[in-house]
């Protein structure tokens, strides 16, 4: 039976010691601030190397087009969303878009790449109609912001609470506190809860001042945005106890640790897209919880999507953290 006295007692005790703890309080505001804000300065141009097309259909559909989908140096990306595709060439995430079954492109009016890739198509003679869409570019920044933010959110999550506890049983704190009243289930609830609200309320502190210089792009509901973020770090925390369960030995604890956070960084998305990535290794990015944080996160800022269009990022999320928590707590030792 948990004893609300109890867990609210080390709850008190873990956020004291974290709030002492300067030198991470300030790392986990400045690190963030400081890589947006130079992604913000450093990639101010929108000139790109690398044309984008999305393809909805097979080629054999459109056999007159097969010139055009042969050029070197662009990216044909499958599509199966016409209509997010459309807007995804509105905000120049696509610089052209292609239904070769309707035999209709899109390009957006003032985006250079397109005006490119549609006299290439056009000299190809595959005698598609044109379709033109407007809108304002999404910057890099907008589409790193959520990246970032998930990875402060990974590392936070795994260090702050994995690995303390780690350093709590090596150091003799766990097999004292064994010998009270307190429950495995109130003192892996205490650490929980603690860094959750501690990892949101310095997030949302980090989104909003840098946004303040910034200006991200934001079209659905911050409601939801915020919903993401509690359900994302409360399955990075949960997986988090995994690593705790059992182990003492803080070296042990850090290589694991790391063994778990550099491949989510590397394969979530956090610095490019994914897109067009063979289809192992978007397979292996979802079963990784950063990548639906940071889809779902991205999808409600550039997107605009509502409640329904993530919960499947959201359901996810859920399950992860009902697995991970029930492992790490059925695995824990207090020694």
């Amino acid at each position: 039976m948990l004893s609300l006295k109890r867990f609210l007692a080390v709850l008190s005790a873990r956020n004291r010691e974290f709030l002492r703890d300067r030198m991470a309080i300030s790392w986990n505001i400045v690190l963030p601030v400081l890589i947006v804000m130079g992604f913000a300065f450093a990639f101010t141009s929108d000139n790109s190397d690398l044309f984008k097309v999305g393809v909805e259909g097979e080629a054999k559909q459109a056999p007159a087009a097969a010139a055009f989908l042969a050029t070197r140096h662009i990216r044909f990306i499958p599509v199966d969303d016409l209509q997010t595709a459309i807007t995804k060439v509105e905000r120049h995430q696509l610089d052209m878009l292609l239904a070769l079954k309707q035999k209709r492109y899109w390009t957006n009016d003032t985006s250079a790449n397109g005006y490119i890739l549609e006299r290439l198509l056009q000299s190809s003679g595959a005698g598609f109609t044109r379709q033109s869409v407007s809108g304002e570019a999404i910057r890099y920044v907008d589409w790193l912001v959520p990246g970032v933010l998930g990875m402060n959110i990974m590392f936070s999550s795994l260090f702050g609470v994995g690995y303390v506890i780690v350093r709590y049983r090596k150091n003799g704190v766990l097999k004292r506190l064994k010998a009270t009243p307190l429950t495995p289930l109130e003192f892996l609830s205490a650490q929980v809860t603690s860094r959750l609200w501690l990892i949101v309320l310095v997030t949302s502190m980090v989104y909003a001042g840098t946004n303040l210089f910034v200006g991200f792009r934001m079209y659905g509901s911050y409601l939801t945005l915020l919903l993401v973020l509690v359900l994302g770090t409360l399955s990075m925390i949960s997986l988090s106890l995994i690593v705790a369960a059992r182990m003492s030995n803080e070296e042990a604890a850090n290589g694991l640790l790391n063994l778990l956070s550099w491949p989510m960084m590397l394969l979530s998305g956090v610095w490019f897209s994914l897109e067009g990535s063979p289809a192992w290794v978007l397979q292996l990015a979802q079963t990784l919880p950063l990548t639906h944080v940071i889809d779902a996160a991205r999808a409600v800022m550039i997107d605009g999507a509502s409640l329904a269009g993530i919960s499947h990022h959201l359901l996810i999320l859920l399950g992860m953290t009902a697995l991970f928590i029930t492992l790490g707590a059925r695995a824990f030792r207090w020694e």
